[in-house]
């Protein structure tokens, strides 16, 4: 691969840093609410080996704009997908033991310092 300018390159952490900041938000909404109703299974699982793919691609081609973005979105894609799954093989056991499709819990990450309200 041909040494590119550092304009480019500059270009390239810019477009890189833009992608990845603008996925962090729905992220973080998902991981907090742990809702994922509105996600598709099927998207996201294509979406993260998508991406895992260009972090691949980017080790080999050693273009540090593309190692960078995708190794920080293959993580948070990651872990989306997998609340994504856990949810729905929840709600296929769910459906198997009462015959109801959805699942109405949904799940919320406990942040370090923060306790649930318990009723004494």
């Amino acid at each position: 691969m041909s040494q590119l300018s550092p304009a480019i390159e500059i270009l390239g952490y810019i477009a890189a840093s833009l992608t990845t900041l603008s996925f962090i938000p729905q992220a973080m909404r998902t991981l907090s609410s742990g809702d994922t109703r509105g996600i598709s299974l099927s998207m996201y699982a294509l979406f993260t080996s998508g991406i895992a793919l260009w972090l691949v691609y980017g080790i080999f081609a050693r273009n540090g704009p593309l190692i960078i973005a995708n190794a920080i979105t293959v993580v948070l894609s990651g872990l989306i997908l997998q609340r994504k799954l856990e949810d729905h093989l929840a709600e296929k056991s769910n459906y198997k033991k009462t015959g109801t499709c959805r699942s109405t819990a949904k799940r919320r990450i406990i942040r370090p310092g923060k306790q649930r309200n318990q009723d004494s």
